[in-house]
């Protein structure tokens, strides 16, 4: 994650309290409705603070692969105890908004470039 500035501790400290939040949160079944929007503004807030250029391509790499799982992995485990699927909810509730952001910012660099 990027490193100095104002800009960046915000977002760093909103990526790792919107995973904890997601893993504690989904796990205790209390990941619905104003928590999993609060997750999501978190991964807006990550999208649009935390990443550098640098870091684009493996976040956007990770990113995917993690929504990919995370969804694939809930539908594929229905007989999961519901702690699992809460927290794969949760993470997604971070991770979309985050990946969509980052993946448009790049887009836009892309183009000016």
């Amino acid at each position: 994650m990027a490193k100095g500035g104002k800009r960046n501790i915000i977002g760093s400290w909103a990526f790792l309290i919107g995973v904890v939040l997601a893993i504690i949160l989904g796990a205790i079944g209390q990941a619905d409705g104003t928590i999993l929007t609060v997750l999501m503004l978190i991964g807006l807030i990550v999208g649009l603070l935390n990443i550098t250029e640098d870091e684009v391509s493996t976040f956007l790499i990770s990113g995917a692969v993690l929504i990919i799982a995370a969804e694939f992995g809930g539908r594929s485990l229905q007989a999961a105890p519901d702690a699992i699927n809460g927290i794969f909810q949760a993470l997604l509730a971070i991770f979309v908004p985050a990946t969509i952001i980052v993946a448009i910012k790049n887009v836009f660099n892309l183009a000016r470039d």
